[in-house]
């Protein structure tokens, strides 16, 4: 791979590896993101950590190109200085205050007003009441807020966050979601990691997934579940005759099983699209008022669980 390849993209990676010895953490991966949120999907010790510290800069590929704004991102303070970085490991000195510590870093990145930076930053996570604390009074969810404050207060054009949301209550992840997603209307590159599926479905307008060090998909989740056609789509569908449009639907090509359940109707088919197109001409047919037809297995989960499977 070469420079060649690139496209402009702010981050792209094309045919990086990284390997510690004889463990290969992350294996011939290849993608690009675009502004907006990007969720980074994987079970434990899959290479997401990995991953984010090459694009961070913090670690080289053992092979490939690890690209941020047509730049390698290994070794180059340039770059630092485009990037705002949350990791998951937690190095914060207790002994500072969160003003102080988002201070420090407004200084090292030599932000010309460091302390109004440091306030913007501080009042952008919601935590001024605590910023003139010790951080070694704070709660996981604190803490967590206060690592982004820092890795927001160079402004950075890209955010690469390992597991943002950890410790955080119900109300702290809302406000913090939203403050991503007003960044990435702005036209920020977000690229998030997250072991919590409901936090990926909301926020990431693309996904991610790696397993075992490797690609296994991406792109928008309800996309990716529709070209998995080893695998029958399931619908629930209600209507003003459910026995009467099951006997219709039977004789339908584009449906292979259909039950009846509680809930109403439940059927499945090898082909969404086909379905979607065939189901209001049977209902009209048959003489039946659809109320409703709903995918039931199109969620976040069920595409990690069978990649992760696979």
């Amino acid at each position: 791979m070469d420079a060649s390849s690139l496209t402009g993209a702010p981050v792209e990676l094309i045919g990086v590896s990284r390997w510690y010895g004889n463990v290969v953490a992350v294996n011939e991966i290849t993608f690009s993101l675009a502004p907006g949120v990007t969720g980074l999907l994987g079970p434990n010790g899959a290479g997401k950590s990995t991953l984010l510290s090459m694009i961070a800069g913090l670690l080289p590929p053992s092979a490939g190109i690890v690209s941020v704004e047509g730049r390698p991102a290994w070794r180059d303070p340039s770059i630092y200085r485009r990037i705002g970085l949350v990791p998951e490991r937690e190095s914060l000195p207790g002994y500072l205050t969160g003003r102080g510590f988002v201070e420090y870093a407004a200084r090292l990145h030599r932000i010309r007003d460091p302390r109004a930076a440091a306030a913007r930053a501080i009042e952008a996570v919601a935590l001024e009441d605590a910023a003139d604390r010790s951080i070694g009074g704070y709660s996981k969810g604190m803490r967590q807020r206060i690592k982004v404050a820092s890795a927001l207060v160079h402004d950075p054009a890209i955010l690469v966050l390992d597991e943002p949301f950890n410790g955080m209550d119900p109300r702290q992840r809302l406000h913090m979601m939203d403050l991503l997603r007003a960044m990435a209307a702005d036209g920020r590159t977000i690229l998030f990691s997250s072991h919590i599926l409901e936090e990926v479905e909301r926020l990431g307008e693309r996904i991610l997934v790696v397993v075992a060090g490797r690609l296994a998909a991406s792109g928008d989740y309800r996309e990716i579940r529709r070209l998995m056609t080893d695998r029958p789509h399931a619908f629930t569908v209600r209507s003003s005759a459910d026995r009467r449009l099951a006997a219709a639907l039977l004789d339908a090509d584009a449906v292979f099983g259909v039950e009846l359940t509680e809930a109403g109707l439940a059927a499945r088919s090898e082909d969404f699209g086909g379905f979607g197109r065939s189901i209001a001409r049977i209902a009209r047919s048959a003489g039946v008022t659809l109320f409703e037809v709903v995918p039931t297995d199109e969620s976040l989960e069920s595409v990690f669980s069978y990649l992760v499977r696979r």
